[in-house]
């Protein structure tokens, strides 16, 4: 039952990182969000595993994390060679 709280929570503030991500008044308020948001995505990644008790959606949220920090480090530089 807590997990599926913890899941429930977890949709909720992706909900809310999006939003954040749509309206961020700059683009590194925007940049954060898509972060968190990834974030948030392999939490839930991880909890859904551990729900269905399979645990190699655990190697799936690795990926996913590593994947989303060399994005991240991507875009970021790219920004900083603009300015």
């Amino acid at each position: 039952m807590m997990l599926i709280a913890a899941a429930a929570a977890l949709l909720v503030v992706m909900a809310l990182a999006l939003l954040r991500a749509l309206l961020g008044p700059t683009i590194y308020d925007r940049i954060l969000a898509v972060n968190i948001f990834g974030t948030k995505t392999v939490l839930l990644i991880a909890v859904v595993g551990f729900l269905y008790g399979r645990p190699e959606f655990l190697d799936i949220a690795i990926v996913y994390a590593l994947i989303n920090f060399i994005s991240m480090m991507g875009v970021l530089r790219f920004l900083h060679s603009e300015t």
